[in-house]
């Protein structure tokens, strides 16, 4: 914990950065950097694949998944259940505002609301 506090408390053109991170994630972290807003400083790691509860980064160094996409990824990366009813939807519609219906927006509406006991539903973030 102290050398992740050190590596994200530090500059990312220090020589200790450096030493921890490969020159392809270097290059990846610059490139975000220059050209990406941010809302946070990210951690030094250039994520390249995931699967159930672990993540591999491009260098192929394998990670224990605990920040879970701020809760958003709470079953885990790519499992196949989901991945299959993901395609399938993307397949007929990816995504709508709600300036329209959807049937699976009721759907959803309904299962929830009946599952706890509410009278309505809202799907947001905070």
């Amino acid at each position: 914990m102290q050398l992740i506090r050190r590596i994200t408390h530090s500059s990312r053109d220090s020589i200790l950065l450096k030493r921890f991170i490969s020159s392809q994630q270097q290059q990846i972290i610059e490139r975000d950097e220059k050209y990406g807003g941010h809302h946070f400083k990210p951690l030094p790691v250039v994520l390249a694949k995931g699967e159930g509860v672990y993540l591999w980064d491009v260098d192929g160094k394998k990670y224990l998944d605990f920040l879970a996409g701020f809760s958003t990824v709470n079953q885990g990366h790519c499992h196949p259940r989901l991945v299959k009813v993901m395609r399938e939807q993307c397949g007929k519609l990816h995504h709508t505002s709600r300036a329209y219906f959807t049937e699976q927006h009721g759907e959803l509406a309904e299962y929830l609301t009946r599952l706890m006991g509410f009278d309505r539903f809202i799907p947001m973030n905070t």
